[in-house]
């Protein structure tokens, strides 16, 4: 089901002036994360105008509108303040012609005034359009930052999760969601954040649920973040081979709302420092991406070893 928000969740005072409508024209919902610059329209092409999203003016339409007959503008007025059309936009700080204020207020459509240039205008609310529409979906996990990288801990029920995120977290790393992780796609990025209902929580077993903002401050908790890495625990299975070198198999990901996420299995057993492990994950990614891989790097010596000794 696609999903859609409302324009008073979107354009709001004091950045934007209303200048038409009462408070119901508001209520508009709006479906697209995209804006239109009406100049075709203004020329009276219709033909693939797409009206369900927001009618931003600038100074070429502005101009445009100046140099037109009444006649015209009434016709284009009309079409542009349809029942689709979510709201109209005016940048530069230009004011809202006579006539398409007369129009639009025997429609009750709303009409909003704004001082910004206009390409900071459609940057600004394609951005927020673009977060509030992204497709999502919720998994189970803790959501860390890690030295700087959004890092999911996922594993069965009872392996520990939350354990080590409490130990990640007395070490100076930050806690995003424990237990359900809401996930959006936005751009090209994940991002994820806790359920409001559990923000800042996080579940210990044998002594109940901590507020990790009041118990370690609240520079210990993150709103959101990207996800970079995930962590999946598994328990140690001895007739399982677990990578050692970091060689033995193609790069492994995992498929978040089409977006490919890089993917750790970590096998858990006592005597493992899983804090630790965790830590060491992320600092090598972060090699990784700067262009040092260990895995090739060990490679490397033993081929160098051997080439020296034949």
């Amino acid at each position: 089901m696609s999903k859609s928000v409302k324009v008073k969740e979107i354009v709001k005072p004091p950045l934007f002036k209303q200048v038409t409508g009462d408070q119901s024209s508001l209520e508009r919902e709006i479906s697209i994360a995209e804006i239109n610059r009406p100049g075709f329209e203004l020329a009276g092409f219709f033909k693939h105008t797409d009206f369900r999203r927001i009618m931003l003016f600038g100074e070429k339409e502005m101009a445009f509108v100046r140099e037109m007959s009444k006649d015209h503008l009434e016709e284009r007025f009309e079409k542009l303040t349809s029942l689709d059309t979510p709201c109209i936009i005016i940048a530069r700080g230009y004011p809202c012609p006579e006539l398409l204020k007369e129009i639009a207020s025997q429609k009750n459509f709303p009409i909003f005034e704004i001082d910004q240039e206009t390409g900071r205008v459609q940057i600004d609310l394609i951005s927020a359009l673009d977060e509030a529409l992204a497709p999502e979906t919720l998994i189970h996990g803790v959501f860390l930052n890690i030295y700087g990288k959004g890092v999911v801990i996922r594993g069965d029920s009872g392996i520990g999760k939350s354990e080590i995120a409490l130990e990640l977290i007395k070490k100076g790393h930050l806690l995003i969601a424990d237990d359900a992780i809401e996930l959006y796609h936005i751009g090209k990025r994940i991002v994820g954040k806790a359920p409001e209902v559990l923000k800042n929580l996080l579940e210990i077993r044998g002594i109940g649920v901590i507020d990790a903002s009041k118990m370690f401050g609240v520079a210990s908790v993150l709103p959101k973040n990207n996800v970079d890495l995930i962590i999946q625990l598994e328990r140690w299975l001895p007739s399982r081979e677990y990578t050692r070198l970091g060689i033995e198999e193609d790069d492994v990901v995992e498929d978040i709302l089409t977006v490919q996420i890089p993917k750790i299995v970590v096998p858990v057993t006592g005597g493992r420092s899983m804090s630790a492990i965790i830590e060491a994950a992320v600092m090598n990614m972060q090699l990784k991406d700067s262009g040092f891989d260990s895995s090739k790097e060990f490679v490397n010596r033993i081929l160098e070893n051997i080439k020296s000794k034949s």
